[in-house]
């Protein structure tokens, strides 16, 4: 027969390894999926592209939003390899597209030519989807305004700032005797 001091010693064994145990897993599991697809330049780029998309106005921008930071993990973890690589290929071909229209990278152009650029490939990628065939990719920059939008919405910024987010909407009365029917 057990008595209680054993049985406390046994059940925190238990409990203190279950913790350890799975603070080891999580931890070096979380460490693993920081390491991703982009590096801080490139989710710069993407803070920049929001932004565009995105501007400040009497309301934070999707910079202030970091819609970058919130694209890579997305990205990173939620899209299929292949979604990745149009993603990941679509920033390049921003860049590159920037520097032939522009003479520069999109991170040093001016607001008026990154407006310019990105109304232009937003004018390309729904043409793009009228005429995809099913089981074709998005178009990269469709992906990066959903993305955009999305991380601007769920942000807190997004939330407070621009939909004027009311925690307590309406009023409660907990303790009362009227009854509702």
């Amino acid at each position: 027969m057990m008595n209680r001091r054993e049985a406390l010693e046994k059940v925190s064994y238990m409990l203190g390894g279950t913790l350890i145990g799975a603070s080891a897993i999580l931890n070096s599991s979380f460490t693993r999926a920081q390491k991703g697809l982009f590096d801080k330049a490139q989710i710069a780029f993407l803070n920049e592209v929001g932004e565009t998309i995105w501007p400040e106005t009497d309301t934070p921008g999707a910079r202030q939003a970091d819609v970058g930071t919130f694209m890579s993990v997305i990205v990173r973890d939620c899209y299929t390899p292949s979604d990745q690589k149009v993603f990941t290929e679509g920033m390049a071909t921003l860049d590159q597209r920037s520097r032939k229209e522009t003479g520069k990278s999109f991170i040093q152009a001016t607001p008026e030519q990154r407006t310019l650029l990105l109304t232009t490939l937003d004018q390309e990628a729904q043409q793009y989807m009228l005429k995809k065939k099913s089981g074709e990719p998005a178009h990269y920059f469709r992906m990066m305004k959903e993305l955009t939008l999305a991380g601007y919405y769920t942000s807190e910024i997004g939330a407070t700032k621009f939909l004027k987010y009311n925690p307590a909407p309406g009023r409660y009365d907990g303790c009362t005797t009227e009854r509702p029917w």
